[in-house]
């Protein structure tokens, strides 16, 4: 099964538009990431929707941030961007009265609803102003 990738490709390409004042093209976000601009600006709608992000067009244009980066969590864009459910694996909805089914599904059900718990509130306490930083900080580390 192939990973969804949306989520992470669209925290690379914010945090680099936070690092630059200039609006960034589909084109140089598309080259950046090896895809192709229409498939940036299909996945950039979601974020512009959510109100993260504006396009402009013409000469000068592109995309830039318009939110405020302490308020925009890792959840929020991965809704934003049409994410996945967190977990592809789940349960079996079998006849009624299998017994055995019933036990597997409620062991997994039970752990399953843990897990997307643990990452939903994961995901919640991440700002993407905390991965600019953390960005920033490794960066100027490296520099010095």
């Amino acid at each position: 099964m192939r990973n969804d990738g949306r989520l992470s490709r669209m925290l690379h390409v914010l945090i680099h538009m936070a690092r630059h004042d200039d609006p960034m093209t589909s084109e140089t976000i598309a080259r950046m990431l090896g895809t192709n601009p229409v498939l940036i600006r299909r996945t950039m709608s979601g974020l512009r929707d959510a109100g993260y992000v504006r396009s402009e067009k013409g000469h000068g244009g592109g995309w830039s941030i318009s939110s405020d980066l302490n308020a925009v969590t890792l959840l929020d864009v991965h809704r934003a961007v049409g994410g996945p459910r967190l977990f592809a694996i789940g349960i079996e909805h079998p006849e009624p009265g299998c017994q055995v089914a019933s036990i597997v599904n409620e062991a997994l059900g039970d752990a399953l609803q843990e897990a997307e718990r643990l990452l939903v509130t994961r995901l919640e306490s991440v700002s993407l102003a905390a991965l600019v930083q953390t960005f920033n900080d490794r960066h100027d580390s490296v520099e010095s």
